[in-house]
């Protein structure tokens, strides 16, 4: 069962969730490495299309029963099949928002923006890096703000997010040593933070015809 009359969704949406987000990355796996390309080690798309491959093949073969340790399992999965520098960071988001929910079968969607505002904030910590800095940052930390509110507005927060990196001069990151030269490309890793809400927002969207379809 998806999102049910009281708003809440349980392991199974969340599943389903990541199984989209695997077939975004595959679809756009080559746009993210053309932009990794110029500013990074053009392995973005090959890496996250590899990763979530294997997060959904894992949960398919042992579905976890919460929406916390569901996605505990996908992060600790990135983080032993991803190399470079977004399998620590995927996986940080996801296992640290999973811990965030505890054990719960349940759970709304503002208690996922705030779990996923933790996790968020671990990946802060473990990369050094804010927003502006031209990083995925850059598009999840508005992504979880957006949350509060909708998916849809979430998903509209990535994307606006990941466009501003545009601009900006790399901070953080391999991208870093490029200096000024990383100025007018955008950055692989908020392109691809935006594909999670995305898929997110697509999933929600998916339940609710669900739903509706069900009454």
């Amino acid at each position: 069962m998806g999102i049910d009359m009281t708003g809440t969704f349980g392991a199974d949406f969340l599943v389903r969730w990541l199984a989209a987000v695997a077939e975004a990355v595959d679809r756009e796996a080559e746009h993210l490495t053309e932009l990794d390309s110029a500013i990074g080690d053009a392995d973005h798309g090959a890496n996250l299309t590899r990763g979530f491959a294997a997060v959904t093949e894992t949960l398919a073969k042992e579905p976890p029963a919460t929406p916390g340790a569901v996605l505990a399992s996908a992060g600790r999965q990135l983080i032993s099949t991803v190399g470079g520098a977004s399998g620590p960071l995927y996986g940080t988001l996801l296992r640290r928002t999973g811990k965030t929910l505890g054990d719960g079968d349940r759970v709304t969607r503002e208690q996922l923006a705030e779990a996923l505002g933790s996790g968020v904030a671990a990946v802060a910590q473990l990369g050094g890096a804010q927003v502006g800095d031209k990083t995925m940052l850059d598009a999840l930390v508005p992504a979880v703000q957006g949350l509060r509110e909708s998916f849809a507005a979430a998903r509209a927060a990535a994307e606006e997010g990941a466009l501003a990196t545009v601009p900006l001069r790399a901070r953080k990151g391999r991208a870093s040593y490029l200096g000024e030269r990383s100025v007018g490309h955008q950055d692989p890793g908020a392109t691809s933070s935006a594909l999670l809400f995305a898929a997110l927002d697509e999933t929600a969207l998916a339940e609710a015809g669900r739903t509706e379809g069900a009454s």
